[in-house]
């Protein structure tokens, strides 16, 4: 049997495309990751393959092609089943599929709220975000990761987010250590993983990418 082709249309400062790439990682698959250029024009590959949303991530299976992060994931972790990302009961795989729901519905958006801010930050952003996030801790409790003991499907969602935390602590002017000192260790857990480590850029990198846009967007 021939080995899969496995290609992701990429973009390095995307949460949604390192959730991709994480899930390989995890599987141990080998896959080639294709740079886009979202601001100098689209690939013909990707609007032809996307041409719904034109966005990445998009994951291209021996040429056929996946869009949507969660949706890429899922069919990630039922091709190849080895070390799965659910948990073995369905009712543990719906309530991972609840907190993914929740975190593509609410984490990104939230943040975004903070770093587009023109001026001083509005107060009632900070709230909402570290209140997302201590709902996040709570569901955490005192596991390790979201499912328990084993990385997986929810903290595979979340841990890219985070990655644009940092430029969300400069330009709102807090920390999710002291507002959230267990969903930050959390963090710090999952970032130490190699599958994650070789896939979620520097924070300042981040950063200085959102300084950028902000600029872009006419914001600062």
């Amino acid at each position: 049997m021939s080995k899969a082709k496995l290609v992701i249309l990429d973009c390095w400062v995307s949460p949604f495309c390192m959730r991709v790439k994480i899930a390989l990682n995890e599987k141990g698959l080998e896959y080639e990751a294709q740079a886009e250029d979202l601001f100098g024009g689209k690939s013909e590959l990707l609007l032809s393959s996307n041409p719904i949303y034109k966005k990445v991530p998009v994951f291209l299976h021996d040429g056929k092609p996946l869009c949507e992060s969660i949706i890429i994931v899922n069919y990630i972790d039922e091709t190849w089943s080895s070390p799965p990302l659910l948990p073995p009961c369905s009712y543990g795989r719906a309530q991972a599929r609840f907190w993914a729901d929740f975190i593509d519905k609410k984490v990104f958006d939230a943040c975004g709220n903070i770093w587009r801010s023109k001026g001083e930050v509005p107060v009632e952003a900070k709230k909402e975000f570290i209140e997302i996030l201590k709902q996040l801790e709570e569901a955490l409790g005192d596991k390790d990761y979201f499912i328990g003991t084993t990385f997986g499907f929810v903290d595979i969602i979340l841990i890219p987010l985070t990655s644009w935390f940092f430029a969300v602590e400069k330009i709102g002017g807090f920390t999710v250590e002291a507002e959230c000192p267990k969903f930050s260790n959390w963090m710090k857990r999952c970032l130490q993983r190699e599958s994650v480590a070789k896939v979620v850029p520097p924070p300042e990198k981040v950063y200085e990418f959102v300084l950028m846009f902000r600029k872009m967007q006419g914001i600062d």
